[in-house]
């Protein structure tokens, strides 16, 4: 008999699990904290490892009909805005990956999640549920809702993000994230608002001292998603993600621009920043799963974006999860949970910390931005492709 699951959080890593587990045949309870299902305004970068998994989890044709597929990643210079390096995308990528490289909005993603979930009729949805306390009893867990709600099954899934609440059942760690001390500044703008000079078809990436900005269409090149990271404090705070803030912060934050990219950040009507915080790199499985107890994405590994794949390993979490559990009992959930937790730590540690890596380059400054600019001017397209990320 199937395992019945427990998952706290009702986001993208949450919904994933849900749909990878329900199509195994387990029995799902999911606890969303939010009154109403939904997601703000962001895009997602899904790589070809992504697209693969959400294609196996039968997303393919509402992903092709909400994504777009950008022809290219072109990066330039934040200053001056000439072209240093460029990757070919479109055919390129399903050539060498087999799979697309695709841009969603975040809202569009979930709401394909959640139909999915809801069409499996094996997952019970439940909102207005913010997950308090966990208990682990011997063969089952017990969760309990703010409300005093109580919820029992033969596991428990943390899928609940950076603060999760449901860590510290699986990790001993009273320290809270760390503030990096680095803002993101978000923005969607639809591509027929903006002058012709400004639609985009591909990911542009703009680098410059201590910041970067990326752009790139979703929801089939209708609209733009466009994204200023910086090394600097946003206006109050920034801790929630959805908070409004002004141009003017954002423009004092970047300093001097190349005209096309000022021209940019000008045209679009509102910018919402929040501040990015992370943890360590993980070190072991341990830090995944406990015996009926296993996290998934921010909950367990929180990166930065400076790869594009925050959303993107919570999705390889929920299929290798769903893997290792199969179609096993609750007898089953404690040895499946450390397969899962064995065969996953150590490709997210070293996202996390690639991740990292990255925002040190991209952000660099006097000679060693000269170098990273004379590198990617040589070896161009060899660099920015990442065959150890898309081919697994």
């Amino acid at each position: 008999m199937a395992a019945h699951v427990l998952i706290a959080g009702g986001g993208i890593a949450g919904l994933a699990s849900a749909l990878a587990l329900a199509r195994r045949r387990h029995r799902i309870d999911l606890l969303e904290q939010a009154v109403a299902f939904g997601e703000v305004g962001a895009g997602i970068q899904l790589g070809p490892n992504v697209t693969r998994r959400l294609q196996a989890l039968g997303l393919s044709e509402g992903l092709m009909r909400v994504a777009a597929r950008p022809e290219a990643l072109v990066v330039r210079s934040a200053t001056v805005g000439k072209e240093i390096a460029r990757l070919p995308l479109g055919n390129a990528m399903l050539h060498s990956y087999a799979a697309p490289y695709l841009c969603v909005h975040r809202a569009d993603l979930h709401a394909l999640l959640l139909a999915a979930v809801r069409g499996t009729g094996a997952a019970t949805l439940t909102t207005g549920a913010r997950v308090t306390q966990v208990t682990a009893r011997g063969d089952s867990v017990c969760a309990a809702s703010a409300d005093s709600r109580v919820w029992e099954a033969d596991a428990l899934i943390g899928a609940d993000g950076l603060w999760s609440t449901v860590r510290p059942s699986v990790i001993e760690d009273a320290s809270p994230p760390r503030a990096t001390g680095h803002t993101a500044w978000r923005a969607m703008v639809d591509q027929s608002a903006l002058p012709a000079a400004l639609r985009s078809t591909r990911v542009d990436v703009w680098l410059g001292p201590r910041l970067h900005a990326v752009s790139y269409p979703v929801r089939r090149g209708d609209a733009l998603n466009v994204v200023v990271l910086a090394e600097a404090a946003p206006e109050g705070d920034a801790r929630d993600w959805d908070r409004r803030t002004s141009l003017a912060a954002l423009q004092q934050a970047t300093g001097r621009t190349c005209g096309e990219l000022k021209a940019l950040l000008e045209a679009v009507p509102s910018w919402r920043a929040w501040t990015l915080n992370d943890r360590p790199p993980l070190t072991g499985p341990h830090q995944m799963a406990g015996e009926r107890i296993a996290l998934v994405g921010d909950a367990a590994h929180p990166m930065l974006p400076y790869l594009a794949q925050g959303a993107g390993m919570a999705i390889e979490d929920a299929v290798a999860l769903a893997d290792a559990l199969d179609g096993g009992s609750a007898a089953q959930v404690p040895a499946a949970f450390a397969r899962y937790a064995d065969e996953r730590w150590e490709r997210n540690a070293n996202v996390q910390a690639r991740a990292r890596r990255n925002g040190e380059i991209f952000h660099a400054t006097g000679l060693v931005r000269m170098g990273r600019d004379a590198a990617l001017r040589l070896l161009g397209a060899k660099l920015l492709d990442v065959p150890w990320l898309y081919d697994a």
